[in-house]
């Protein structure tokens, strides 16, 4: 049967605890969201580059605590009050209001009136902690005290797995020779999994073609030096 041809539909990711993909460079992480109900102080920060799946792994640990998920750049849109009550909370991006006072006040308050009412509370960024540029003296001792684990580089195996994922979200089935193709000439990072995928899909949209190996070589071929490892 031919490979079926990419089709201009949303693309549908997967996060569930199935489709997160095990390995080191990931375990502890893993095991900490897993083992949420013995956090230190009922809190845990999550770190790692971008595409490392600390949104995946949120979502995890979302379905596991039943918490909400809220951006922190959309901490003024809503009533910290009313969520901190309703149950534990996952607050993703941190860094993005580094600088901003008022969000940063709103962070403040949430995190001690959640934790008061004996809420568990996950925060994510990128990088370490210490870099997140946070100004607010009483936020930016809270967060750095609180225990934080990284998701780290991905290992070969995690890689093809995301890979695999990435595609199958955009409902692209791979052949079996197209992953070792792609791990042994592309950047090796989450970040570039990601933009390699998101370029193989608009080119298979745009020609008609099936993801193949001849098409993965127009498209490594065609990044630009900034792009190239």
């Amino acid at each position: 049967m031919a490979e079926q041809l990419s089709l201009d539909l949303p693309s549908r990711t997967a996060l569930g605890r199935d489709a997160f993909f095990a390995a080191p460079s990931n375990a502890a992480a893993l095991h900490l969201v897993e083992d949420w109900q013995n956090w230190a102080g009922r809190k845990l920060v999550l770190t790692g580059p971008e595409g490392s799946g600390k949104t995946h792994l949120t979502h995890v640990w979302a379905a596991l605590s039943g918490a909400q998920i809220v951006a922190a750049r959309d901490l003024p849109h809503i009533d910290i009050a009313v969520e901190a009550v309703r149950g534990s909370i996952a607050v993703e991006d941190v860094p993005e209001i580094a600088s901003d006072a008022h969000a940063e006040a709103l962070l403040f308050h949430l995190h001690n009136m959640a934790l008061a009412e004996g809420q568990a509370l996950l925060l994510t960024g990128r990088g370490d902690v210490a870099r997140w540029g946070i100004a607010l003296p009483d936020l930016k001792s809270r967060i750095q005290g609180s225990v934080a684990v990284a998701l780290n580089a991905p290992d070969d195996t995690l890689l093809s797995a995301l890979l695999v994922k990435l595609l199958s979200d955009r409902q692209l089935t791979p052949k079996p020779d197209l992953i070792p193709y792609l791990l042994s000439r592309m950047d090796r990072s989450f970040a570039a999994a990601i933009a390699l995928v998101d370029r193989l899909d608009a080119a298979s949209l745009a020609q008609k073609k099936p993801v193949t190996r001849r098409l993965a070589a127009q498209v490594l071929e065609a990044r630009s030096p900034l792009d190239r490892p």
